[in-house]
């Protein structure tokens, strides 16, 4: 593991998790589901992490992170390199801090600050208080609301944390209790909120108390009553909600769509501007943009979470593969995925997901006659990585069985190279028509 002790004669310890759902903020699954709460402890531990590297950039503070729940390898590829990483010890959680400080002393630390990721209100104002406050003292505490602690600080391996009722509303006191008992000059900070139960997400924020589906699938649909089934079946996960824009079908689209779940709006006809008004509506914190002749891998939204963890990720794709058999399409189907992985140029039909909060910053989907996902992903690509995740979309074959499979790839090679040297979709339009006429409706 990374060994940086040698650059910090102080260190802050941060204890996570790694945010697998259903293993990780288990008093809150009955609230908001396994993986809303992964979802939180994702996104407080990354906030963490960015306050905790405020205070390290303007101080000589080394952070270490010790962690539990996952292998080195996942950890990384959630927070980045250029960290000290250590699995967490054994033992209660008294007994796994008083390794954590023991270790960080016998490798030179001159003072150790401790803290979780469940900490909303933390500030860098805060870890350099608890830095200062180890100058005049031997230990600094953080109060928490609950009646335990936030942070905890020494400036050498002392074990007071033999005989807490630790998840207790005494742990504070009987720690101030043993702090005495080894004459251990004390120092209070900041009390803070941190969020372990259902009633302390109501108190920081109510309106993420209510359960929520966790992904938004938004399908465009116009006369696609022949694949539409399939592909909210494909969707269909107690975490999920399913919307579909229709643009005016005339065949049995709508009926069918609703009979299977989805949540049916309509939208002028245009697949930007009909995802747009889907997202729109959406309810999820991640939305999933599906073409309603795909279909989506089993355990999608497990491999959608795992996949936007990797640091640096802005937007996801699944691999692209169709329902034919043919050395043609096998040959496409390659070259298809080398564009996505290195290129980062997924199409729509591979299913693109993102966060809300990235999609409504970016504005959108460029609302052009074709290749309104193509203009996204280059967007996108300027603000982060676009990953592609370890499974299949699989679309359906049929505008290459109908009109041709090299009439079919030759039409989108023209298409992708030219939006790639600027030509206007607009300008493109007619090819894409072309392609699609004979398709039956």
């Amino acid at each position: 593991m990374t060994n940086r002790h040698n650059n910090h004669s102080d260190r802050l310890i941060i204890f996570t998790r790694y945010p697998a759902p259903g293993k990780t903020k288990t008093r809150l699954i009955p609230l908001i589901g396994s993986l809303g709460a992964a979802d939180l402890q994702r996104r407080l531990a990354e906030k963490t992490l960015k306050t905790t590297r405020k205070a390290a950039s303007v101080s000589s503070i080394g952070i270490d992170i010790h962690f539990e729940g996952s292998s080195l390898k996942k950890i990384k590829q959630w927070l980045g390199s250029g960290l000290n990483y250590e699995y967490q010890r054994k033992g209660n959680i008294g007994e796994r801090m008083f390794q954590s400080f023991d270790d960080v002393f016998n490798k030179g630390c001159r003072k150790a600050v401790l803290i979780g990721t469940d900490i909303p209100g933390l500030e860098a104002e805060h870890l350099r208080k608890a830095f200062n406050a180890l100058e005049r003292n031997d230990l600094v505490l953080g109060p928490s609301t609950d009646g335990g602690y936030w942070l905890i600080g020494l400036n050498r391996p002392v074990d007071i944390f033999k005989g807490i009722d630790w998840s207790t509303s005494s742990v504070l006191n009987q720690t101030l209790s043993a702090a005495k008992d080894n004459r251990l000059k004390t120092q209070l900070i900041n009390t803070l909120m941190d969020i372990d139960t259902a009633d302390d997400l109501r108190g920081w924020r109510p309106e993420e108390s209510g359960k929520r589906p966790y992904i938004s699938v938004i399908i465009p649909t116009l006369n696609e009553g022949k694949t539409i089934e399939a592909s909210i079946q494909s969707a269909l996960d107690k975490d999920s909600e399913i919307i579909a824009v229709d643009g005016g079908s005339d065949d049995n689209t709508v009926r069918k769509s609703s009979k299977m779940g989805a949540k049916v709006l309509m939208s002028p006809k245009g697949r930007g501007l009909q995802l747009n008004y889907g997202a729109k509506e959406a309810n999820g914190r991640i939305l999933l943009f599906l073409h309603a002749d795909t279909l989506l891998p089993k355990s999608y939204i497990n491999t959608v979470f795992e996949t936007l963890l990797y640091e640096k990720t802005i937007a996801g794709a699944f691999l692209f593969k169709t329902d034919i058999e043919h050395p043609l399409i096998k040959i496409f189907e390659f070259n298809a995925n080398i564009r996505s992985r290195y290129l980062n140029l997924p199409y729509g039909d591979q299913g693109i997901f993102l966060q809300k909060t990235v999609f409504e910053a970016e504005g959108g989907f460029p609302e052009t006659a074709i290749a309104e996902d193509l203009l996204l992903m280059r967007r996108l690509y300027k603000k982060g990585k676009i990953r592609i995740a370890p499974a299949y979309a699989v679309t359906s074959g049929r505008r290459w069985q109908k009109i041709g499979l090299f009439r079919t790839m030759f039409i989108n090679q023209i298409i992708l190279a030219g939006c790639l040297i600027g030509i206007s979709p607009d300008r493109l339009a007619p090819l894409y028509k072309i392609r699609k006429k004979n398709l039956p409706s």
